[in-house]
């Protein structure tokens, strides 16, 4: 049997599912376990990315 192919434009809705809270900025940050610190300055960076989105940021404690 041959693969079916999909002609149909995917919706906004599924296009942009789970982005809508990053834009307003309500995003789900989580630390990175690859590096669990990081010493800057004589102060602790923790590092965390956004599980939806993507984005990343850094918190010097």
């Amino acid at each position: 049997m041959a693969d079916i192919i999909q002609f149909k434009k995917p919706k906004a809705k599924d296009k942009h599912k789970g982005k809508t809270l990053c834009r307003h900025g309500f995003h789900k940050w989580e630390a990175l376990k690859e590096r669990p610190f990081d010493s800057k300055k004589g102060k602790l960076v923790t590092a965390y990315r956004c599980t939806r989105c993507g984005a990343s940021k850094t918190d010097s404690k």
